[in-house]
């Protein structure tokens, strides 16, 4: 079967402009243009149309879903990913609206209200589901039972050792150290310290995760706002680090 680009849009709840847009850059081919330059899709394209939406709801950007979409080529897993990925964002929405419904009803009651009830469903998962995409809902139901369990103090204390490993990147890069000299070694020891504590990432992971750093905007600006660069410098350490101590 074959879809117009115009059925598609509708059905998708997109556009024939932003199709055709998603053609011109390589993320989407149409599976043939008609003499007349009507653009028409598969349902292989559908099924890639369909992993392009979920990544956007995501907000990844279309370099970052091009990456993705490059690195996964057995569809089947990749909509098993999606799968669960869905079903934990479903999780997460449920949790948000028993959480709304419990501060109406304490409200309402002039009850008091507690953190856990008010603040449950609104939490780190935005970042998290990069990393279920990339590595599995098992990756990311292992990290999101630590993270749970750590007190208010012990997340403040994780985030600030996470700023300190940023700027002390950034300070060496300002100073001309090598992303993979001895300072910049050593303060990717601290990093891959600071990752374990949501699960040991293997080599691979580790390496992945300092490459989503300088792909995606909303995790490169972390580092970045520390110095121009700071992000590819931070790649680059993760690689050779993982490349000299770490295994799959």
């Amino acid at each position: 079967m074959e879809w117009s680009i115009q059925e598609v849009a509708r059905r998708a709840g997109t556009t024939s402009r932003t199709l055709r847009h998603y053609g011109d850059i390589g993320l989407l081919e149409p599976c043939r243009v008609g003499a007349n330059g009507y653009r028409y899709y598969g349902p292989d394209e559908l099924v890639r149309l369909q992993r392009i939406l979920l990544l956007r709801e995501l907000g990844l950007g279309l370099p970052a879903i091009a990456e993705v979409l490059a690195g996964q080529r057995d569809t089947a897993a990749a909509l098993r990913a999606h799968l669960g990925l869905l079903e934990l964002e479903r999780e997460r929405i449920g949790r948000q609206i028993a959480s709304v419904r419990t501060t109406l009803h304490k409200t309402e009651r002039g009850e008091e209200l507690m953190a856990e009830d008010v603040l449950d469903g609104f939490d780190h998962t935005q970042y998290e589901q990069e990393v279920t995409e990339r590595w599995g809902a098992d990756a990311w139901r292992r990290s999101d039972r630590t993270w749970r369990s750590l007190s208010e103090q012990e997340r403040r204390d994780h985030q600030q050792a996470h700023d300190d490993i940023a700027r002390d990147y950034a300070r060496a890069l300002r100073e001309g150290q090598p992303a993979d000299g001895e300072v910049a070694q050593e303060v990717t020891r601290r990093m891959y310290a600071w990752q374990s504590l949501m699960g040991a990432p293997s080599k691979a992971h580790f390496a992945g995760l300092g490459e989503m750093y300088v792909a995606d905007p909303r995790f490169g600006r972390n580092y970045d706002r520390h110095g121009e660069g700071t992000a590819a410098f931070v790649r680059d350490a993760m690689a050779a680090y993982a490349e000299r101590n770490l295994t799959d």
